[in-house]
C-alpha cells in the first residue's frame, strides 16, 4: 500500500477530515490525494495559498507573522494548518510553504527550504527541511515540488499511525 492510500484508511478508522493549505507545492499534495478514488469521505479541500494577501485573508495568518517572520516559516506553516482545519472545518491539517526557486532563495532561507506542518486534536508539529540534490546541488522547482509532497505524507501518515 502506498502512504496516499494509508492516510485515507486511517483518516477512514477515525473517522476524521482533511483539508490542505498548500503554498509552494501550488495544489500539488491535493492533486496527488484526489487520484485516489473514495477520498471524499475524508477529504473535504484545500486552499492554495501562494500570495499573502491569501494566507492573511483566507487563511488567518496575521500580517504581523508574515512581515516579521517571512511566508517561508515555521510560525506561518503552523498559522497555515490552523487557517485551513479551522475554515474547511476538519480535524486534520497539513500545509506547506517554501521556495521553490529557481530563483528567490537568499542565504538565510536558500532555495529547497521547505515547512510543513501538521494539525490535529491536541497536536501540531512542524518541520522545515532544505531540498537538495545528493552532492548538494540544487533541485528543480519541480523537484523541490515533489520532495515536499512525498515529506508531507510521511510526516502526515507518521502522524495518523500515532495518535
Amino acid at each position: 500500500m502506498n502512504l496516499r492510500q494509508d492516510v485515507v484508511e486511517s483518516l477512514t478508522l477515525k473517522n476524521w477530515t482533511l483539508s490542505f493549505a498548500e503554498s509552494c507545492t501550488g495544489g500539488l499534495i491535493s492533486s496527488q490525494l484526489t487520484e485516489l478514488a473514495g477520498v471524499s469521505k475524508v477529504y473535504k479541500g484545500s486552499v492554495v495559498s501562494y500570495s499573502n494577501s491569501v494566507k492573511a485573508d483566507v487563511l488567518g495568518v496575521p500580517e504581523k507573522d508574515l512581515q516579521e517572520h517571512g511566508a517561508v516559516s515555521s510560525v506561518v506553516a503552523i498559522k497555515m494548518a490552523k487557517g485551513a482545519k479551522s475554515v474547511l472545518k476538519t480535524n486534520v491539517a497539513l500545509s506547506v510553504t517554501g521556495i521553490a526557486g529557481p530563483a528567490g532563495g537568499s542565504v538565510e532561507k536558500p532555495v529547497g527550504l521547505v515547512y510543513i506542518a501538521v494539525v490535529g486534536p491536541d497536536f501540531e508539529k512542524v518541520e522545515r527541511h532544505i531540498f537538495t540534490g545528493s552532492n548538494g546541488d540544487q533541485l528543480s522547482r519541480h523537484e523541490i515540488q515533489l520532495a515536499s509532497s512525498k515529506r508531507a505524507w510521511e510526516l502526515l501518515n507518521s502522524y495518523l499511525s500515532k495518535n
